[in-house]
């Protein structure tokens, strides 16, 4: 969803300032590079499972390394596509409530969710850096990676949270709404 038809405002009188049609296009860039670099790690995770079955079953010896490594893929696919679709406005939301309040207090709701998002993507953030700092002299066995690769999505994921949310808050703020939307 772009930050011009950020839900909360119908009824727009204007679109803001111009140069918030260009923060929308480099928002909307970096989720689509979110998805593309997701569906490349996803083509990869079932390339290797496919040679752990070729290796399991024609081979007869199962490559170890495959579990760790899909683990950590799939941990990246995750908080990669976490962030997209609250930038999308496709995340899980229980949206019957707010929609059936009035305006101001269905407003009100855009901007308690949006701050409430900023704040687990802040927690999110540094949490995961934590742990990334924490685990960085471990190794994850089998295929030799620091276990801060494991967190490190978490870091990544947060900070799109707080890119987007905050994003939408200060598209609300800039464009003139009329009194109750």
């Amino acid at each position: 969803m772009r930050l011009t038809e950020s839900p909360g405002a119908e009824g727009a009188g204007d679109d803001g300032p111009a140069w918030l049609a260009g923060v929308d296009r480099v928002l909307d860039r970096i989720a689509r590079l979110c998805m593309t670099v997701a569906g490349v790690m996803l083509v990869f995770l079932i390339v290797i499972f496919g040679w752990l079955v070729f290796g399991r079953y024609v081979l007869n010896n199962t490559p170890t390394w495959v579990e760790q490594a899909s683990l950590l893929i799939v941990v990246f696919i995750t908080f990669l596509g976490a962030p997209v679709g609250i930038r999308q406005k496709t995340h899980l939301s229980i949206d019957f409530v707010r929609e059936a309040m009035p305006g101001p207090i269905r407003v009100a709701t855009y901007y308690i969710s949006d701050v409430l998002l900023i704040l687990f993507g802040g927690f999110m953030a540094w949490q995961g850096a934590a742990l990334v700092d924490k685990m960085l002299n471990r190794m994850i066995p089998m295929i030799g990676l620091s276990e801060g690769w494991r967190a490190a999505p978490m870091v990544i994921c947060g900070v799109f949270l707080i890119l987007f949310a905050g994003a939408d808050i200060l598209t609300r703020l800039l464009r003139r709404t009329p009194a109750g939307n």
